[in-house]
């Protein structure tokens, strides 16, 4: 039986390598797309991406094919903190600190879903998942419900109704995502993600993203393998 095309935007983080994970688990074809849009952190991303799609690709079961878009000219004005044009650090904090505002890159979602749609129907992929979850909806207004479901809405149009999108993490917290990860029968490469939002190679363990990552590791058990600052 041929298996269902969905597109996924991959970012290397724990998040969408458990989507990618748990789709695989489902007996999805999945196509990926990675983007390089300039972020502090994006040349790291890439090489986790790009180390986790050749894991799952050593099961020659996996069907999994990988799609790189350089985007960072769009966002070369951004003054984003998480951009490398801006030269003010990463805040430190939890996701709900207000500082942690300044790491929104605006429209960056919203851009990527108009690339991965059109790509969706050029495959002939009928989905498309996001890793979005309940610990973005705080800060990043192109991660909430409301956002998703006009976006959604609006990919369904825009495909003459072939294409929508799926969110199966909607509404779970990061530590929800890992006890997932942890239970599938397919292993979620944990030791290969990236998270951090700093450039250094070892992530720094106090931004907001790094933070939200060892409390999801701690609330399940988990030991975090990757290494701290």
């Amino acid at each position: 039986m041929k298996k269902k095309k969905i597109i996924i935007g991959l970012s290397g983080g724990l998040d969408s390598t458990t989507l990618l994970g748990w789709l695989l688990s489902q007996d999805y074809e999945v196509h990926c797309c990675i983007f390089q849009y300039g972020s502090k952190h994006g040349i790291l991303e890439n090489k986790a991406a790009t180390a986790v799609i050749q894991y799952y690709q050593l099961n020659k079961q996996h069907s999994i094919y990988p799609y790189y878009f350089k985007v960072d000219n769009i966002f070369s004005n951004s003054n984003s903190t998480l951009m490398q044009a801006n030269t003010n650090t990463i805040p430190q904090g939890h996701y709900a600190a207000d500082n942690m505002k300044s790491t929104v890159v605006p429209g960056r979602n919203l851009i990527f879903l108009s690339i991965i749609a059109s790509l969706a129907e050029t495959v002939g992929a009928t989905e498309i998942a996001l890793g979005v979850h309940a610990g973005d909806h705080f800060i990043y207004p192109d991660c909430r419900p409301a956002f998703i479901e006009a976006a959604k809405k609006c990919i369904e149009l825009s495909s003459d109704n072939m294409v929508t999108i799926i969110t199966p993490f909607l509404h779970y917290t990061k530590g929800d995502i890992v006890r997932l990860g942890n239970e599938l029968d397919i292993k979620i490469p944990f030791h290969l993600t990236r998270t951090c939002y700093t450039s250094d190679e070892v992530a720094c363990g106090k931004c907001g993203s790094c933070i939200e990552r060892l409390e999801a590791f701690s609330e399940n058990n988990i030991q975090d393998t990757i290494q701290y600052a």
